[in-house]
């Protein structure tokens, strides 16, 4: 695990694609093409931002996302698909090779079973994962399921997700936020060959500070990303500003 503390959230976007633009080249150099995946949210709006804008040969690459809310419209102002089209997709020089959207619409064990049948025909080479306040990667909610071996399930949020998301402005009210989303599973998750966390900002200096002071646990479901062998979390001072200095310099 290699911890990496900025100064703010522009120079830790500007940093952590520097390092996901390299392995994206790697890639594409070594195998021909990568496979890329997403996360969303206002904590990741520097390093897309930032990324969108590197030298790669973005028609190598493959996309796929995390998650989106259960009967939630592409048109809705939260929608995660509408997030990844505006703020990466639509923005990039050249088309992807593919983009694999979560729907959370229709029928959702079609939904399901074809996101599966994308996801584990490789490996994902480099996956940006974000942290919620709650510690969630992905919506794996506390307790998480760290047992099922399924890729994607459908999971139901709780009131502090929910509250994440009123208070990034996606919507107006907690009753507002819907209950139930279609997610990427920890298993799947951890099948990634890079993972890359992007954890800026006040807000997430709980979620960094549990990640760091307990043991692998199910309640604080980000502390699974510790045990990957190939992982970098960049967070800046504000999200470093509860944890234990000694702790995060152990990992530098």
């Amino acid at each position: 695990m290699n911890v990496t503390i900025l100064e703010n959230a522009r120079e830790l976007g500007r940093e952590a694609a520097k390092l996901c633009s390299r392995e994206l080249q790697r890639c594409i150099e070594e195998q021909g093409g990568a496979r890329l995946l997403l996360s969303t949210g206002a904590s990741q709006f520097e390093t897309l931002a930032s990324l969108i804008t590197k030298d790669i040969d973005w028609s190598k690459v493959e996309m796929f996302h995390l998650d989106e809310y259960v009967h939630l419209s592409q048109e809705h102002p939260a929608s995660f698909r509408k997030y990844l089209k505006e703020r990466f997709v639509d923005l990039l020089p050249v088309p992807l090779h593919r983009a694999h959207f979560v729907n959370g619409e229709g029928d959702l064990g079609q939904q399901i079973a074809a996101l599966t049948s994308e996801i584990r025909k490789a490996p994902i080479d480099l996956a940006l994962i974000g942290i919620g306040e709650n510690a969630h990667i992905a919506f794996n909610d506390p307790p998480a399921d760290f047992d099922t071996r399924d890729a994607y399930m459908i999971v139901n949020l709780d009131d502090r997700c929910k509250q994440q998301q009123v208070g990034e402005g996606w919507f107006a009210s907690l009753e507002e936020v819907p209950s139930q989303a279609i997610t990427m599973t920890v298993h799947q998750i951890l099948q990634s060959k890079m993972i890359v966390s992007c954890v800026p900002h006040k807000v997430k200096a709980r979620a960094i500070k549990d990640m760091f002071t307990h043991g692998v646990t199910n309640q604080v479901p980000a502390t699974i990303l510790k045990t990957h062998p190939n992982y970098t979390l960049f967070i800046d001072e504000q999200s470093a500003s509860e944890a234990d200095r000694a702790l995060l310099a152990a990992t530098e």
